[in-house]
């Protein structure tokens, strides 16, 4: 007699917006007039271009194929390694390069945050990092910006380091000036007592050679309040969310060795990769070990709105215009560096969406 056993529940309303068969997608971003852009870093995939425009159901170059063609006469205007796209919903294209395939020391002047222009498709400013800011362990990894302060605006970018310092780079956009902030703080450092699970398995770094080695990175999901003055932040390894005052990450009078009382602790979120902000300040949050999407609300209730076994390692969020929540979704955790050299992803990767009825959180 077969008897069908209870079994987990599942839940969440999402649909297919686009399938990669190509190289595996990191970030998304929705502009304001509903335009998508993907970016694709170079971890050991043929990466073609690093940055895309989705047009028309195909995958195409953007701003073009040159500016995706590295070369040592381009590097600064060129994009090498893209980590990250995040469209400002005033017109521009942030585009933050890491400079470092495969997560090698970043190529000197790689590293950067380009800004692109969505009207002429046309790269409109380039902010390069001093030595002090973008270390040879430096991962920039994500990136969150704020017009409403200085005379052009504030960025503010994780480094989620495997190697050294976890930290929040605060980049003022009116002069380039940049400088670390949270440098190797406990907030923006892996939670060494974290022991990863993903599809049941611990997840690690498991090498070719059989060594072994626990999965640490540091400062990684970011996404700042509707009103700019709260930024939240998280390591990759860790189920932590913490926020800060944006005000005392700019504010050079603090010293970084104080800046950690003015750190929120929110409690545990899971484990999470992409975040971003709705307009009323909710924060919605993957959890990479449980195939699933949270939602923070501003007086830290938390709740599960989507869970799904389909959503292998939920990457980075982002909101259109629609009202949709975006994200990939990519199985990291399946590429061969886990697993002894043997690549178990399967293809296709996706970018999906689900309706949360909340427009993205204001840049200016």
């Amino acid at each position: 007699m077969q008897v069908m056993l209870p079994s987990e529940k599942y839940f969440g309303k999402f649909e297919v917006v686009f399938l990669f068969y190509g190289a595996m997608p990191t970030g998304v971003t929705v502009s304001e007039t509903g335009r998508n852009f993907i970016c694709f870093p170079k971890w050991g995939d043929d990466v073609k271009f690093t940055v895309a425009e989705i047009v028309h159901d195909t995958l195409q170059p953007y701003p073009s194929l040159e500016a995706n063609v590295v070369s040592p006469s381009n590097i600064t205007t060129s994009f090498i390694s893209v980590q990250s796209v995040v469209a400002d919903g005033n017109g521009t294209l942030w585009v933050l390069d890491t400079g470092a395939p495969n997560f090698s020391e970043p190529i000197k002047g790689g590293a950067k945050l380009v800004a692109v222009d969505l009207n002429s498709n046309k790269i409109r400013s380039v902010y390069t990092f001093s030595e002090d800011v973008v270390l040879p362990t430096t991962y920039l990894n994500d990136v969150r910006l704020d017009f409403r302060v200085g005379k052009a605006g504030y960025a503010y970018i994780t480094d989620s380091s495997s190697r050294g310092p976890g930290a929040i780079i605060v980049v003022d956009l009116e002069t380039g000036y940049a400088w670390r902030r949270l440098n190797g703080a406990n907030s923006t450092s892996p939670d060494l007592f974290l022991l990863p699970k993903v599809e049941g398995k611990i997840l690690m770094n498991r090498n070719k050679d059989g060594s072994t080695s626990p999965f640490r990175l540091a400062s990684d999901g970011i996404a700042i309040s509707p009103d700019g003055k709260m930024l939240y932040f998280c390591p990759l390894s860790s189920r932590h969310l913490y926020s800060i005052s944006t005000e005392a990450l700019r504010d050079r009078t603090i010293p970084d060795m104080n800046l950690k009382y003015h750190v929120k602790y929110w409690g545990e979120k899971g484990a999470s990769d992409g975040m971003i902000t709705d307009a009323k300040g909710n924060v919605y949050a993957g959890d990479y070990e449980n195939n699933s999407i949270r939602k923070i609300l501003p007086n830290g209730i938390m709740e599960t709105i989507a869970h799904d076994p389909r959503i292998l390692w939920p990457d980075t969020f982002s909101i259109g215009p629609d009202q949709y929540l975006y994200f990939i979704v990519n199985q990291l955790h399946r590429q061969a560096r886990f697993h002894y050299g043997n690549d178990l992803r399967q293809k296709p990767y996706s970018l999906l969406r689900m309706k949360i009825d909340e427009p993205p959180a204001p840049t200016f």
